[in-house]
């Protein structure tokens, strides 16, 4: 039987490779020749998950309720304890029926709810530089993605005065991420004030990801957008326990806040997928509630490390941002070189990984980004290779 051309759609056509498959590929590339790699490219924790998190899994994973179908909302003690945790840590109070959406980790609830409330024509504003999924979700639903420039001169938020009234009149989404990947900025309760006027102003429904709210240093707790009066009015924010305990692999995590806009993408979620597993579920009921006793502990282990890697970068000249939250450098390239190019100098020249700028948007070309996803004395290595490579 004769085969026949296999034909992607023009979306899969058109969509660039994910950011982190391809240096994945240049990663596997190097070690491949034999090359001793440091991987500074992937914000993925090195740290195993706590252990009183994979007890509890353990003994959830031998409970034959868990092994059928989960509900599409997720458990209600899972979501209560996701109120419970947020009434702990931000004052902020949530419904658990209807306020708290589970998700199998908060990658796909970002990328699915274009599709819960963006229409072709319909513009998404999206930060740049950015994580890759708001735009790429964006585009799946048919909307289009418009940029808002993250600067340094504006301390990475976006001027949302800048934006032209004609972009406002179609925009429908607009995704913020603080603090933020990749250049680890944080936003004031100011700022989110404005954020909560100008959406409500114009009817925009805001996207706030704040997956890396937990990684924090010296005492600089990041706020929720929710904190902002009029916030929930306005908006939704996503959460996951991936960089909190070091459980990227478990894929869970939450979004809260406006029951109409959760609504809307629980009814894609229940359409597209089955729930998040019920003993995951039940382990993640474990982080929230026990969870500064074990998030102390890994943040010292990231203090440490930024502790160790910043001044030594800045003794091979290079300039990098002030460090208060994530787990991400965001460095200047050298004059002479473009993101891409001198993030593969480094790799050619010291065998590190580290991530083009220009990978999270056009407004990350002149930088790269590092991460602390690796133990100390590799930083150190990292930065005496710079120093030999005469970085």
């Amino acid at each position: 039987m004769a085969g026949f051309p296999i034909v992607p759609s023009s979306r899969i056509k058109t969509l660039p490779p994910y950011l982190f498959a391809a240096i994945d590929e240049m990663k596997q590339k190097a070690i491949a020749r034999g090359v001793d790699i440091i991987n500074l490219g992937i914000g993925d924790p090195d740290l195993p998950t706590p252990a009183p998190i994979v007890e509890q899994l353990r003994q959830a994973v031998g409970n034959p309720k868990h092994h059928q179908y989960p509900s599409y909302e997720g458990m209600l003690s899972f979501r209560q304890a996701v109120a419970d945790w947020y009434k702990r840590r931000f004052s902020v109070t949530l419904n658990p029926a209807d306020e708290v959406l589970t998700l199998i980790g908060s990658k796909e609830g970002i990328g699915h709810v274009p599709l819960a409330f963006v229409d072709p024509g319909d513009l998404v504003l999206v930060p740049s530089p950015g994580y890759p999924v708001y735009p790429v979700g964006t585009s799946f639903a048919g909307g289009t993605p418009y940029v808002m420039p993250l600067t340094k001169a504006h301390h990475y938020l976006p001027e949302l005065r800048a934006i032209p009234k004609d972009v406002v009149r179609k925009a429908k989404l607009m995704f913020l991420n603080y603090p933020n990947n990749p250049t680890s900025a944080t936003a004031s309760k100011d700022f989110f004030k404005r954020v909560v006027e100008f959406a409500s102003e114009h009817r925009i429904i805001v996207c706030h990801d704040a997956a890396y709210s937990e990684i924090y240093y010296d005492r600089h707790r990041p706020l929720s957008f929710l904190e902002a009066d009029g916030a929930k009015e306005v908006g939704v924010e996503f959460h996951s326990l991936s960089k909190t305990f070091n459980m990227t692999g478990w894929r869970i995590g939450f979004a809260v806040g406006n029951k109409q806009v959760l609504a809307g993408l629980g009814k894609v979620k229940s359409n597209l997928d089955s729930g998040a597993f019920q003993a995951v579920q039940e382990a993640g009921i474990t982080a929230l509630r026990q969870g500064d006793a074990l998030a102390d502990e890994i943040r010292a282990v990231y203090q440490e490390r930024r502790d160790a890697l910043l001044p030594g970068l800045k003794r091979v000249g290079l300039e990098v941002e002030p460090l208060h939250a994530a787990f991400y450098v965001w460095v200047t390239v050298p004059k002479g070189f473009t993101s891409t190019s001198f993030t593969a100098h480094l790799l050619e020249k010291a065998g590190i990984v580290t991530t083009p700028g220009n990978g999270f948007g056009e407004a990350g070309e002149g930088y790269i980004r590092m991460t602390l996803c690796t133990p100390k004395e590799r930083l150190l290595e990292a930065v005496s290779r710079m120093e030999k490579a005469g970085l």
